[in-house]
Formats: structure tokens, C-alpha cells, sequence
């Protein structure tokens, strides 16, 4: 069954649109219901001073009830969906992965494999590159997760 693609970054936790030479890849992740009333999409709280989202908030809230749940408890039932093309064997394909994000070579990322060839893929989180392995890696400014 294909993927459904997003319609509106406003339905996305996240979304993200990566080129790897001859690779591609594609990776969403939908918004879920408030499990207590289930009528709105959870969201990050919305700074009620300047009407904006807080970026780097710690919860989710549900703007219909109020109810909020903790970012890790709730990103963690979340389900990455990724439309890729393989840059080892050029294969396309789609797959689902947990929303989990994995420390890989010192870089935090979802992991998946390619379902023909098995080459493990990597979408890494802020546009971040795989270390060497006698390169130390050095915390980015601002990186807090």
C-alpha cells in the first residue's frame, strides 16, 4: 500500500527532503489526535505573548482540551514514513520506521534499510554528517537534543 504524502507541513512533527549523490530521500512524520478527546492534532503550546509556536517547547498540547503530554512519551508512538531511492543499488522504494532517532557514528539519526539490496540509510538529524572514526565529535551551538 503506498505512503500517504502530507498535504500541508501543518499536518508534519517533522519533514524532511534530503539529496545523497545519486541517493534520495523523503521523510515525514504525521501528527497524531489527542488520545484524550481525539477531535484536534497535538501540537507544540503556542506563546500566547507573540501568537507564535514555541520551537524547542518539552510537551505537546491538544488545542481542543488542553491535555498535554510530555515530547518523548509522544514523539515515541510516532511512525517516520520515507520514500527513498538507494544510492548503492538505485532501488525506490517505501517504508515505515518508529519516529526514533538513533546515535549512529556520533550522529543522531533514523536508520532504515534498503528492502532490496540492505544498505543501511540514515536520515540525520540537522543536515548533520556521519563522523570518521578518529574524528571527535564536537557538540553543535544550539544543539540541545
Amino acid at each position: 500500500m503506498p505512503l500517504k504524502f502530507p498535504e500541508s507541513m501543518d499536518e508534519c512533527v517533522y519533514f524532511t527532503r534530503r539529496a545523497d549523490g545519486a541517493g534520495k530521500t523523503m521523510c515525514w512524520v504525521f501528527r497524531e489526535k489527542c488520545p484524550k478527546c481525539g477531535k484536534a492534532l497535538m501540537s507544540k503550546p503556542v506563546d500566547e505573548k507573540k501568537g507564535t509556536v514555541k520551537i524547542r517547547a518539552k510537551e505537546y498540547v491538544c488545542s481542543a482540551c488542553g491535555h498535554t503530554e510530555e515530547k518523548e512519551a509522544y514523539e515515541g508512538n510516532l511512525t517516520a514514513n520515507i520514500a527513498y531511492t538507494c544510492p548503492k543499488c538505485k532501488h525506490q522504494a517505501e517504508t515505515q520506521v518508529p519516529f526514533k532517532r538513533k546515535s549512529v557514528e556520533g550522529v543522531k539519526a533514523i536508520v532504515f534499510n534498503c528492502q532490496k539490496c540492505g544498505e543501511r540509510l540514515l536520515v540525520t538529524k540537522k543536515m548533520k554528517a556521519p563522523k570518521n572514526k578518529g574524528e571527535k565529535a564536537e557538540p553543535e551551538i544550539g544543539d540541545d537534543e
